[in-house]
């Protein structure tokens, strides 16, 4: 997703070309003057409110929010020992944030001496958005990570022929689906309930995920077909973000673990680091509380 994640241009598996030659590594460093107003709080204090703060973009990585020392609330900031070394950057200093009787340890990190071939970090600090309560883009909270300005959803209609099938078994079976394009990622259809065969489904109890586009996904299941079983295999939103309203209550279904099957012809599985079981532990460690 983005710019810089998987298939998005400057992504580890970018599909596209360029006429200008790219970095010996591939990795690319683009950070941006952002308009938005940012506010960030943790233990009820606001930690940082401007306009004037900045967007890195780097390959691998989501955005990541930079903003300027003068700005931040550094009364409630500890410096720590604690410091880790970037080869595209440089070498990264930490503080642990103090606020409303609590500690975030090594919660924000800049790069006072940044590598010349680096943006101009110095006099700029990062936060860990999981390791602080909010972060807000003008009024509206932002949950998992800055939102890509380039990052783009489109929902379409399609009266595409959709089958979804493990293990020979299918799943799901529509000519009502909404094909859901995203920067970077593959296509996902989604699929009307009624299209799917709800008792080949069992729900993944206690697992969400959120996503700072598309919103809430309060149902993940697990599918079983032809002696096969994904774990993680299918989600659904029940109150996506406006951008995404059009797939509210249809199920998508992973393309990188199930076969999906468009007008005939059985989309690539695209290649995933992890197993459904680590996926499912990783993303428990990250499922949002419900506010």
């Amino acid at each position: 997703m983005t710019l810089t994640m998987a298939a998005g241009p400057f992504g580890p598996h970018g599909r596209g070309e360029f006429n200008f030659e790219a970095r010996p590594d591939g990795h690319v460093l683009f950070f941006e003057d952002s308009p938005r107003r940012i506010r960030a709080v943790f233990g009820g204090e606001t930690l940082v409110d401007t306009r004037r703060g900045k967007l890195m973009h780097e390959t691998g990585h989501v955005p990541v929010y930079y903003f300027p020392l003068e700005d931040v609330r550094t009364d409630l900031l500890r410096p720590t020992d604690h410091a880790t070394h970037c080869p595209f950057k440089g070498d990264a200093s930490y503080w642990s944030i103090q606020a409303g009787g609590r500690e975030a340890e090594n919660a924000v990190w800049g790069y006072p001496e940044p590598l010349p071939d680096a943006p101009g970090l110095a006099g700029y600090v990062a936060f860990y958005f999981d390791r602080l309560d909010h972060f807000f883009e003008e009024d509206e909270e932002v949950f998992g990570h800055p939102r890509d300005p380039y990052h783009r959803i489109d929902v379409l209609r399609t009266s595409a022929h959709v089958r979804v099938l493990l293990g020979g078994r299918v799943l799901a079976d529509t000519r009502r689906a909404q094909a859901l394009y995203e920067t970077g990622l593959p296509t996902r259809y989604y699929v009307p309930e009624a299209d799917v065969a709800l008792d080949a489904l069992e729900p993944v109890e206690g697992l969400r995920t959120r996503c700072a586009y598309k919103g809430l996904a309060d149902e993940w299941y697990a599918a079983e077909g032809g002696g096969e079983r994904v774990e993680a295999a299918a989600w659904v939103y029940r109150d996506p973000r406006p951008e995404a309203i059009a797939v509210k209550d249809h199920l998508a279904f992973f393309n990188e673990r199930l076969d999906i099957e468009v007008d005939g012809q059985v989309l690539e599985r695209l290649p995933t680091p992890w197993s459904s079981d680590d996926w499912i532990a990783r993303a428990r460690e990250r499922s949002p509380s419900v506010r």
